[in-house]
């Protein structure tokens, strides 16, 4: 039975493409396969992708609108606090870098090749917030003042070397609750004002 009934082909071929990037990664997905997959003539991607980088480059746009929703997701049920909105958003970026590692590279990538002008203004969201968030633990005081760009690349290689880690095989992927747990803590005793 095809994936398709008469709904959002765009849609679901963006799903489709997602599901096959988690199953093989991005150098395997083909305009052709994936209307195969969806139950479409070979044809009909073209309608809405006019080709593969066209349908990298929409996958990516939706991978950062994701991750923007399930981070504004995890701060909002975090509450106002400094420390536990860093907790959520670390821990909701770790848990989609690390089940979705194939788009988060992909999103990446195609945000700093040429002509990836609408992945960086997509990026601009979901990065945002962690820049916002910087600026409101230093306006706590519970951050040093300065550039919150910078402080927050800090935080950010951080959280992202620990999703390497997990990625690589080279950290089980149980002990992420913990490294998300240890990583913010020295983050907030590291940049603390003093």
């Amino acid at each position: 039975m095809p994936a398709y009934h008469h709904g959002n082909l765009r849609a679901t071929l963006l799903a489709v493409a997602e599901r096959s990037l988690r199953r093989q990664g991005a150098d395997q997905l083909s305009l052709r396969e994936l209307a195969r997959e969806a139950g479409v003539s070979h044809a009909a991607p073209r309608r809405h992708f006019a080709d593969r980088q066209a349908l990298l480059d929409a996958l990516a746009e939706a991978g950062f609108a994701r991750l923007d929703q399930e981070l504004r997701a995890a701060l909002a049920a975090a509450g106002e606090e400094f420390g536990p909105r860093l907790h959520a958003i670390a821990a909701a970026y770790l848990r989609f870098a690390t089940e979705d590692a194939a788009l988060l590279e992909l999103m990446f990538t195609g945000k700093h090749r040429e002509g990836g002008d609408r992945l960086v203004a997509a990026a601009a969201a979901p990065f945002g917030l962690m820049d916002d968030l910087i600026a409101q633990g230093q306006a706590e005081g519970v951050l040093e003042p300065g550039d919150t760009q910078r402080v927050g690349v800090v935080l950010f290689a951080t959280l992202q070397g620990i999703a390497t880690l997990i990625n690589g095989g080279l950290v089980a992927p149980e002990l992420l609750d913990g490294l998300v747990e240890t990583a913010v803590d020295q983050f907030m005793r590291g940049s603390r004002r003093r």
